[in-house]
């Protein structure tokens, strides 16, 4: 049984399985079999997922899609190998297939999911969970910066891959079409 994040090989490749069996405090992610350690968000990070997070529940209230945000696994693979080497925790996603939920979270692609990020985690958002959500359809991708008060959001289209939409700043609304009827205010995302 591993009890201590520092008994884990970081060149070593990991699945679904040897993650259920790690016993300790740190927060880790797995994208595509290596190990990631999280670090604590801060202040400003957890007040705009809280802010999303009120919107989209207020939003998907009595609607088949739920609005999760972390600590919440979410297992995905690639379509043609079902072994799960990646399991995520996500700031917030949104899941509108009922049969992708279980007692442990989500396996197989949320609808939307939805990443802050924080000073030291940009590449791992930008390019390796791009990659990753991309490659399990995901269907919408948000970028949310806290410094730059902007959203950066892609949509996946007919050939899998991700359409990157105009950049969204602090006066801007915008919608989504995973939740119609959805006009989200920038200006509620980064109220302090």
């Amino acid at each position: 049984m591993i009890t201590s994040f520092a008994q884990l090989d970081p060149n070593g490749f990991y699945t679904y399985a040897d993650y259920l069996l790690w016993k300790f405090d740190e927060r880790v992610e797995l994208l595509r079999g290596r190990v990631a350690q999280m670090s604590a968000p801060s202040r400003r990070h957890q007040g705009i997922s809280s802010n999303l997070h009120r919107i989209l529940s207020n939003a998907l209230w009595k609607t088949p899609c739920k609005v999760y945000a972390a600590p919440f696994d979410v297992r995905l693979f690639k379509s043609q190998n079902r072994e799960v080497t990646t399991v995520v925790q996500p700031d917030i996603c949104v899941i509108c297939d009922p049969t992708k939920l279980d007692d442990r979270g989500c396996l197989g692609a949320p609808d939307l999911i939805i990443e802050i990020i924080s000073p030291g985690n940009s590449k791992r958002e930008m390019k390796d969970k791009f990659e990753i959500y991309q490659d399990a359809g995901v269907l919408e991708y948000w970028i949310v910066s806290p410094i730059e008060k902007t959203v950066q959001a892609w949509v996946l289209n007919e050939e899998k891959k991700y359409i990157g939409l105009q950049p969204l700043v602090e006066d801007d609304v915008f919608s989504t079409a995973i939740i119609p009827g959805l006009v989200i205010d920038m200006k509620e995302v980064f109220l302090d």
